[in-house]
């Protein structure tokens, strides 16, 4: 078996040069998604006429395609419908599409949140003086962002490995880096093995502090 453990250690620092890139991808992905699924569970929540329709179609198309086709078609292919956006770069391409793909999720999950909060909490509140947006926010929110939290983190894991995806669209984050390693040395085993072990400490690192983040805001509800 001729596998150079040497070398996967050898290169794993340099890959990690790349790993700023994977994360910047990841959380500004995140971040953008994160805001268009408030805006899709509120609309999911409350039902509102039209855009209740319109938020459907864009969850089923986005959850029911895969991530690739979509990033692919974004890059290449609205550029041939809307001239303008053969401006938009590989890098920004990629957010737009992990965006739009993560945040059809997300707006699952923040409606299962919201509904998970019994209604009659801001019923009572808004019957003592508080207004609707106080009660969400005061009240509904804290508890709806309790019980999502689990199931937002899963997705963040998720985007995080999905990023790696970029490099097909020619972004040199983690992934291509180690693909064009793998071909100048032809060690392909070590160096996606290095590539695999970088990712899941990253995972790893991420599921930790989530998991003490979800323990602190627990003690609040621990009778």
């Amino acid at each position: 078996m001729d596998i150079d453990f040497r070398y996967v250690l050898q290169i794993i620092p340099e890959l990690l040069h790349y790993v700023p890139i994977t994360l910047y991808l990841t959380v500004v992905s995140m971040g953008i998604a994160i805001i268009i699924g408030v805006m899709l569970s509120i609309i999911l929540v409350n039902k509102v006429p039209v855009l209740l329709s319109l938020a459907k179609v864009y969850i089923s198309f986005f959850r029911g395609t895969p991530v690739l086709v979509q990033l692919l078609m974004i890059y290449f292919g609205l550029p041939q419908i809307f001239p303008v956006l053969n401006e938009v770069g590989a890098g920004v391409a990629a957010i737009i599409a992990f965006s739009l793909n993560t945040s059809s999720y997300l707006a699952e999950i923040f409606r299962a949140g919201l509904e998970s909060v019994d209604k009659g909490q801001a019923e009572a509140a808004t019957s003592v003086g508080m207004s609707y947006a106080q009660a969400m926010r005061g009240i509904v929110l804290p508890q709806a962002v309790r019980n999502a939290l689990p199931a937002t983190g899963n997705m963040f894991i998720g985007l995080i490995k999905n990023s790696s995806l970029a490099f097909t669209i020619g972004v040199t984050e983690l992934l291509a880096q180690g693909k064009m390693m793998a071909s100048a040395n032809l060690r392909f085993f070590e160096a996606y093995l290095a590539v695999g072990l970088i990712y899941w400490v990253i995972t790893f690192l991420y599921s930790q502090l989530q998991g003490w983040y979800e323990q602190r805001i627990s003690k609040a509800y621990v009778t």
